[in-house]
């Protein structure tokens, strides 16, 4: 009984929490706010580990891990209970601390966001003195021993039942208010309509998708488009109400744009292939979509900055999220006529919450770390020796230009494959450069070359296919690209620390015998 006490009282501080979480900030609830501490603290090894092992899933399972280190903090207290009572009610007191430290921890925070996980520890407290008592302590042996025993287990089950069924209509309370809380962002991303173009992107050239089995389209669908970042709650932000911010070192005209202001300026449409820098080589972490935005540059200018190039202070845009995320990019690159934007459509549609809506940045040949904030919020122009973004201060690089990457798509590592004709097909991108070249060798031998497909500017990746004459056996392929600037890909490999994966791609395959 003392385990079921403590379980019950953690389920019923948790859903309590929620709710003063929702009626407040979802960032604040306790798992969300300890979850985003884990976060921040854990090494970039152990984190690189978690995105290779879990992918996209890691917040999932993240998740998951917290619920079932408390589901055995919460039984380790009720065991405490039934032996210590006060000690057990110190120790669930010293939970809601915690979640409460790690919430007031979190960037933009506020006193406010302490009060959902003091909240829970003061109900899980108070549920686990009900239960423990309803259990009642040891008696004596005695001819009555069985009798009040059983009315014991009675009185608390009732009470366990209680308690459960009144958890699950604060848990349904909380899911209601939060839905509510975030219906007006969800109304004002359906009422959007995406501006038409002044300058309309051309349409994707005949011969730019392969088509080849296996290989993915040339422009990847929103909602397969890779998600990589550090929110735990996808911050759902209410166009009608979103404002952007444009100070800082070196702006003589400061500007606060709502988004129709922002969408007043010329609307430009291009196709730019972002990448994580957390990608493997090989990795899956890297789309091709059609921006919709304004061009970021000339913002800048409109705000007076002068890139270094031209005597200008600042050399780093430091972008800031709704969530407080900080994003730091060389100012150089944002303005040196590159298709930097501030995007609010995504292939043809409103960007989604979870790619930055209403607004987002996208710098081509940057990793994202370095230049695609979402839900954005404020731009400051600064130094680099002045500021580390959020990720500098956890060892990365503090600028990082896309490597020039070639992927193997087609066939998958270790494939059994039937002998004869086999397309080896795939990716390869180097944004801001260009694909100039792609090839392919076998089992170490001679490099051979790949047809690629029609070329959709430097900023996008290029699509490339080679015909393989399979022969029975183990194999090895290998790819490697060459850029617009005519640097070939190294196959020295590195680690995506601290600022890009090398190497080729190899793909081992089995081609069966005939017969």
């Amino acid at each position: 009984m003392g385990a079921v006490s403590g379980i019950v009282a953690a389920v019923a501080g948790l859903a309590s929490a929620q709710l003063a979480a929702a009626a407040g900030r979802p960032e604040a609830s306790p798992v969300t706010a300890v979850g985003g501490a884990v976060v921040d603290l854990t090494p970039v090894a152990v984190r690189e580990w978690a995105i290779r092992l879990f992918g996209t899933s890691d917040k999932l399972v993240l998740g998951l891990g917290i619920l079932a280190v408390l589901a055995a903090l919460a039984v380790g207290t009720g065991l405490l209970a039934v032996r210590h009572l006060p000690a057990a009610l110190a120790v669930t007191g010293g939970f809601g601390l915690v979640g409460a430290l790690a919430a007031l921890s979190r960037p933009e925070a506020s006193w406010r966001d302490a009060l959902p996980s003091l909240v829970g520890a003061l109900v899980s407290a108070g549920v686990l003195y009900l239960l423990v008592t309803a259990a009642g302590r040891p008696r004596p042996a005695g001819a009555l021993q069985g009798r009040a025993d059983s009315m014991d287990r009675r009185r608390f089950g009732r009470l366990v039942v209680a308690v459960l069924a009144a958890s699950a209509g604060v848990g349904i309370g909380a899911r209601r208010l939060g839905a509510h809380g975030s219906a007006d962002a969800t109304a004002s991303r359906a009422r959007f309509r995406l501006p038409r173009p002044t300058v309309p992107a051309p349409p994707v050239p005949a011969g730019a998708d392969l088509r080849v089995p296996g290989l993915g389209p040339f422009l990847t669908p929103n909602q397969d488009f890779y998600r990589v970042d550090t929110a735990l709650v996808v911050p759902r932000v209410d166009a009608d109400t979103w404002r952007l911010r444009i100070h800082g070192e070196g702006v003589t005209r400061p500007l606060e744009l709502d988004l129709r202001q922002l969408l007043a300026r010329p609307v430009v449409e291009h196709d730019i292939t972002l990448t994580c820098v957390s990608n493997e080589v090989g990795g899956p972490y890297a789309g091709n979509a059609r921006w919709l935005g304004v061009r970021l540059g000339d913002l800048l200018r409109e705000a007076g900055v002068r890139p270094p190039s031209q005597g200008g202070t600042a050399d780093q845009l430091v972008a800031r999220s709704v969530d407080g995320m900080t994003i730091g990019t060389p100012v150089e690159a944002v303005m040196d006529g590159r298709a930097a934007l501030l995007a609010v459509g995504m292939n043809g549609r409103p960007l989604p919450f979870a790619h930055g809506f209403p607004v987002r940045m996208v710098v081509p040949g940057l990793y994202g770390y370095v230049s695609a904030c979402k839900w954005l919020a404020e731009l400051r122009l600064t130094t680099f020796a002045a500021y580390d973004a959020y990720w500098v201060r956890r060892s990365w690089a503090q600028q990082a230009v896309v490597k020039t990457q070639a992927r193997i798509d087609t066939p998958r590592p270790y494939a059994d494959l039937s002998p004869g004709r086999v397309a080896v097909a795939g990716v390869a991108w180097a944004q801001h450069r260009g694909i100039e070249r792609v090839q392919v060798r076998v089992d170490g031998g001679p490099w051979q070359e790949a047809r690629l497909g029609t070329a959709d500017g430097v900023d996008t990746w290029r699509q490339w296919v080679w015909p393989w004459q399979a022969t029975p056996g183990r194999h090895r392929l290998e790819v490697r690209a060459t850029d617009g600037a005519g640097a070939v890909q190294t196959g020295v490999r590195t680690g995506t620390v601290p600022d890009g994966a090398t190497g080729w791609h190899t793909v081992d395959v089995n081609v069966r015998a005939l017969g």
